[in-house]
């Protein structure tokens, strides 16, 4: 929840976290057992003891994604889909301005409510926002692909 405390910085992969993150993710990912609701691991202690325990199946998932991220020297937060953002929050994970984020609350493409004098996002309106704008975007491409192709100005490039 690094995104939500000011005072915790984002810890940024070292070459030896990348390399740890891709074998970890690779073996956790073939360990999947995804008929399963949880998942078994077992943790071993600095002393040596080890521990199993289960874990959902989100959970586990979750943990390979993140490993996965940290892999390609990612830094990664976790922002749960109920956290109320400010502007600013919200802004940074669309990645675009908080003047262009507070034209989208302004207009009801995104829902906010007010904490006194202040906007506040829920992270679960974010993502919903960000899917439904992806979803449109990559509609778009298709449409050009299609004509594009319909209009033969699509020409295969000869790479020999």
């Amino acid at each position: 929840m690094a995104i939500l405390d000011r005072q915790r910085k984002i810890p940024i992969p070292t070459k030896a976290d990348i390399e740890l993150s891709a074998r970890s993710s690779r073996v956790l990912a073939s360990l999947t057992n995804s008929h399963q609701g949880t998942q078994k691991i077992t943790v071993e202690s600095e002393r040596g003891k080890e521990e199993s325990l289960m874990i959902p199946s989100v959970a586990y998932e979750l943990l390979i994604d993140i490993l996965s991220q940290i892999s390609q020297g990612n830094a990664v937060t976790i922002v749960p889909v109920k956290a109320e953002l400010s502007t600013q929050q919200a802004a940074n994970l669309l990645n675009v301005s908080r003047p262009y984020l507070i034209k989208l609350l302004e207009s009801r493409e995104i829902p906010y409510h007010k904490v006194g004098k202040h906007r506040r996002v829920l992270a679960q309106d974010l993502y919903k926002y960000k899917t439904d704008i992806d979803a449109k975007r990559s509609q778009s491409l298709d449409e050009l692909t299609a004509l594009s192709e319909e209009l033969d100005l699509y020409e295969e490039l000869d790479l020999s």
